[in-house]
């Protein structure tokens, strides 16, 4: 199973983010972080696998692209979540994966079949799809019939979190769902990371437990396991 480091990148550093506050985020200096200077953590920390939610663009302001860039040059793959509006906005930065949310990437859930690259990102708050408010798994029944390489359960409610994960819940999402499936938000330690890999999911993004040394930082690097 893929092991992927979160970073969420605002005004130029590297946050922490906490259940979806935005407003909140503050810079990223506590756990193993050298500091919240986007290439100097990441050159420390030394991931294999990067997930980069660009937070200015997601929120609709200037996209931080040439640091991402950065950034993603230093990783083996980089999955990127810029707040795509349109199709046309996935291919906006070369080498990344792009992360389609559901967030901010179309009204309907039908306009999702415009997207034929990149993963779908299940943004959830409340137990809830945004913005939609269908359950989960009724959104990944859907997302079985569009192009999308794979998808991203990304709890935005539990990010930072560390609350843990429910065994049940897990092996429904898995369940409506044949493609890769990677999972984001609460994490809180080796225990989920089991239970993802026993519910078939293919990957989890994680980073808070992995600053408390909950997950050990060896795993991130290798990118899955050990």
């Amino acid at each position: 199973m893929e092991l992927i480091l979160a970073v969420d990148l605002a005004g130029g550093l590297v946050v922490h983010g906490r259940s979806g506050d935005r407003a909140g985020y503050r810079p990223l200096t506590w756990g193993i972080a050298p500091s919240a200077e986007p290439e100097a953590y990441l050159s420390a920390l030394q991931p294999r696998f990067l997930y980069i939610a660009d937070l200015e663009s997601i929120q609709g302001r200037s996209p931080q692209d040439e640091l991402v860039r950065r950034c993603a040059a230093l990783v083996e793959r980089c999955y990127l979540d810029r707040g795509c509006r349109s199709p046309a906005e996935c291919t906006a930065v070369a080498g990344v994966t792009p992360v389609v949310g559901t967030e901010t990437a179309a009204t309907a859930i039908e306009d999702l079949a415009a997207y034929l690259t990149g993963y779908l990102s299940i943004d959830i708050k409340g137990d809830r799809v945004l913005p939609w408010g269908i359950r989960p798994a009724e959104m990944l029944r859907r997302a079985s019939a569009f192009s999308f390489e794979g998808s991203i359960i990304l709890n935005i409610g539990a990010v930072g979190t560390e609350r843990g994960l429910v065994r049940e819940n897990l092996e429904e999402m898995r369940a409506c769902y044949p493609g890769r499936l990677l999972y984001g938000g609460g994490v809180a330690g080796v225990d989920d990371i089991d239970l993802l890999a026993d519910a078939g999911f293919d990957g989890a993004i994680i980073a808070t437990a992995v600053h408390h040394g909950t997950i050990p930082l060896e795993w991130v690097r290798r990118g899955h396991p050990c």
